[in-house]
């Protein structure tokens, strides 16, 4: 029996001390929620959140193991392994229960949080030679949650600064901006998108109210809201799904903060969300045309280097053709040079 191929680590050690640090900060987030800011979701939705999310990751992880005949990635690494395995399905499975409402109605939730798990495994594109999710989770199961349930909605805003007054709800956003801008800095380096989002996100307010007499000061009031801070440090610059080289970078926040554009003068609620959705999407689509691409120039590549050996072959192997009439002169040996007077020499007959 062949002995099971030993899984990678399925993160470098940066990505994974990021994931730690979301994981810890969007936990903390949760259970400062719940107790202090006023979430509106029932207190018992988280845990039912994370109960379908880890049971999905793990079960989806087995069944691609077995399939690629190698060890799931939490083996061999005790329960630290596990845990960090778990990271990001833990980060999606809060996201999805914090930023979506859905009434009473807890297995639309749940719902959400295993399209947003599942959707890891199902669209994925070749990136550095092998398939990687190009999909943001979290944001696509809320997407999905808004596009096929018309009646739900996100969370409301107010929910996370509803208790807090005395001049202290400007606390929970500046909290979130040190941490995430620090978090992104450091780890993630996403610093280009996110400053890309932020200014491009500023000119289509301006660009909607120019053309479209919308508010401007509206539009761009928007940015001092915590969703918006959330989304800008938490959702967009997500690493496993956002370029890394700088220029992705900035084509990626600022395309995600355009598409937002479009999409709000359409009338298109919810646009944060879709618009992540879409440019990831465009994102997907780039890496596989590019792929494709790839591997039909590598295929035209080594085509042509085989019809090059084979000619070069076939010369070294034939014999050198001689001109003369035969009895007429003789050839010369091959690999030798001849003058011109010796090859009119050698045409004279004998008998002349």
């Amino acid at each position: 029996m062949s002995a099971q191929k030993t899984a990678g680590p399925r993160h470098n050690p940066k990505v994974t001390t990021a994931l730690r640090r979301f994981a810890i900060s969007i936990t903390v987030l949760n259970i400062v929620g719940y107790t202090i800011l006023g979430f509106e979701q029932p207190w018992t939705w988280p845990f039912i959140a994370l109960a379908a999310a880890y049971t999905v990751e793990i079960a989806l992880e087995l069944l691609g193991a077995r399939s690629e005949g190698r060890a799931p990635r939490f083996s061999g690494g005790g329960f630290k392994g596990l845990v960090e395995f778990l990271f990001p399905a833990h980060i999606t499975a809060l996201a999805v229960n914090m930023l979506s409402y859905v009434n009473d109605l807890v297995w639309v939730m749940v719902f959400g949080v295993i399209v947003a798990v599942g959707t890891k495994w199902v669209l994925r594109a070749p990136v550095k030679g092998r398939l990687r999710h190009f999909m943001n989770p979290s944001n696509f199961g809320i997407a999905v949650i808004l596009l096929l349930f018309p009646w739900a909605s996100i969370a409301p805003p107010y929910q996370f600064t509803e208790y807090i007054d005395g001049g202290f709800d400007w606390l929970v956003p500046a909290i979130i901006i040190a941490l995430g801008t620090m978090l992104n800095a450091k780890l993630t380096e996403r610093m280009w998108l996110i400053l890309a989002w932020v200014g491009v996100f500023a000119l289509q307010a301006i660009v909607r109210g120019l053309l479209f007499d919308t508010s401007i000061p509206a539009g761009l009031a928007m940015m001092t809201g915590v969703a918006f801070v959330l989304f800008t440090n938490y959702m967009i610059t997500d690493p496993g799904t956002t370029p890394s080289s700088k220029w992705g970078q900035i084509a990626f926040g600022g395309g995600v903060a355009a598409m937002y554009g479009v999409l709000t003068a359409m009338s298109i609620a919810y646009g944060l969300f879709f618009a992540t959705a879409l440019v990831c999407a465009v994102r997907g689509g780039y890496l596989w045309t590019a792929d494709i691409a790839s591997r039909k120039h590598a295929e035209e590549a080594l085509a042509l280097e085989a019809v090059t050996r084979s000619v070069a072959a076939a010369a070294a192997a034939s014999p050198t053709v001689c001109d003369c009439p035969a009895g007429a002169c003789a050839c010369p040996a091959e690999g030798t040079a001849e003058t011109e007077t010796e090859t009119e020499t050698r045409k004279i007959p004998v008998n002349a």
